[in-house]
């Protein structure tokens, strides 16, 4: 990439993706200017207006602005979302310019800077939030590029930092291989992906790939389900970072974290899940290591507010209590569950998932079947195709079919509001990591 003290210019072609519009951000951030392409609007697409980004939603080079068509100065930046055949990427092709994937320009942006990466089939974002919110409220010089919305910022970009970054290490696209990462974290290493890995031993060795990034092995923090060498954090006593004497006081986790040289003790988090516990536990060791004064890094766990759409409580009253998730992968939708039946266990629970991609649906038909299965109450919409086209046999009504739930269906998106209104449930808890999430403020609206 051109140094970035020359790009006067940044152009984006699916700017209003979660780790686009982080760079978005940033770059505004440093006085470029910058505008991109999307699809549709969504949330995220009209907050990056509010700052100033010009965003349209027509693939046509003539709402290209004059700016960006200096070869010398500009730098476009694409997603593998967007097919080759978009008029606006060839156009820029054809034309010569320097065209960048997201993960690219991380690794440029984070070489020059003491890197935190933080991979994992699971629980990337999370960590990643708690993490930049730890070192950002302990007075560390960073800057956070998170794929989810923090609650306490109301942004993707926590901090302005010139020395240190933390980033999400993305196994898409073995994306996370061009990264060059100081400290570096793997919270699972489960099977996901497999239309680019083809199998999760092809998937696992790209791990062990990231692993070797890290030489000192003492700064390379593994979960402890996860076989590969490095720092062990989780819940048993083989693990250097662990949690243990975990109680719940009116919605908060108060546990201790044993390290290898003190008890911490009455630590407060207001995350519910275990794997949640997990994430927060992890982001801590890695502080830690780094140096940051553990009064520092208790004080911040208990102000943590959360991500977005990672148990997002959107209503949260005597009456009922609306949580939305991302969750995708059935060991998600797992986690998800312990932490709801964990908190409202006693109350009439509707669970609502849409399905994401057909070959994710493919791939884990099965233990979807069986994570969806521990709610006694299940919707389901279609499947969410995103970059994919149908694949035979596999939809939301083959899935229903192996859902135990006593009470399970199939509806359409435009019936769903009126369905939950009829149903009346307690806990209302939508989940999924398609476009669910651009109809969670009508159902909120809809539920007050």
């Amino acid at each position: 990439m051109k140094v970035i003290d020359k790009i006067k210019s940044v152009y984006f072609i699916g700017i209003g993706g979660i780790g686009m519009s982080a760079l978005a951000r940033y770059f505004k951030f440093l006085g470029k200017n910058v505008a991109g392409y999307d699809k549709t609007p969504t949330q995220l697409t009209r907050e990056l207006e509010e700052v100033g980004i010009e965003i349209h939603y027509e693939d046509n080079i003539a709402f290209i602005g004059e700016e960006y068509k200096d070869i010398d100065s500009t730098v476009v930046v694409i997603t593998p979302a967007v097919p080759t055949s978009h008029t606006e990427w060839m156009y820029f092709q054809q034309a010569g310019f320097e065209i960048l994937k997201r993960s690219e320009v991380l690794g440029i942006i984070t070489k020059d800077t003491y890197c935190f990466a933080v991979a994992g089939t699971h629980g990337k974002t999370t960590t990643t939030s708690i993490l930049g919110h730890l070192l950002y409220q302990a007075g560390v010089d960073v800057t956070a590029f998170v794929g989810g919305v923090v609650e306490n910022y109301q942004t993707n970009l926590i901090g302005s930092g010139k020395t240190v970054t933390v980033v999400e290490a993305d196994e898409f696209d073995r994306s996370f291989l061009r990264l060059s990462p100081n400290i570096a974290c793997i919270n699972s290493t489960e099977a996901d992906h497999l239309d680019i890995f083809g199998t999760a031993d092809e998937m696992l060795i790209s791990f062990k790939e990231f692993a070797a990034k890290v030489e000192d092995k003492n700064l390379l923090f593994v979960h402890e389900d996860v076989d590969l060498d490095g720092v062990k954090v989780g819940f048993g006593a083989d693990s250097s970072f662990q949690v243990k004497n975990i109680r719940i006081d009116n919605g908060w986790y108060i546990f201790d974290i044993v390290t290898p040289k003190e008890t911490v003790s009455d630590v407060r988090f207001g995350l519910p899940g275990h794997h949640n516990l997990t994430n927060a536990l992890t982001a801590f060791a890695m502080a830690y290591v780094y140096g940051v004064n553990v009064s520092d890094l208790v004080n911040a766990l208990e102000t943590f507010k959360g991500v977005r759409r990672r148990f997002s409580y959107k209503i949260r009253n005597e009456k009922l209590i609306f949580i939305d998730d991302y969750a995708h992968h059935p060991t998600e939708i797992k986690a998800v569950s312990q932490a709801v039946h964990e908190m409202y266990g006693d109350k009439k629970i509707l669970a609502i998932f849409q399905p994401h991609l057909y070959s994710r649906t493919r791939d884990f038909m099965e233990e979807f079947g069986e994570a969806l299965s521990t709610f006694e109450n299940v919707v389901l919409l279609d499947i969410y195709p995103a970059r994919e086209l149908p694949i035979e046999g596999v939809t939301s009504d083959k899935l229903l079919e192996l859902i135990k739930s006593n009470s399970k269906c199939l509806v359409e998106k435009s019936r769903l509001i009126s369905y939950i209104k009829d149903f009346n449930p307690e806990v209302v808890l939508t989940i999924g990591a398609g476009d669910i999430g651009e109809m969670i403020n009508d159902i909120k609206l809809e539920l007050e």
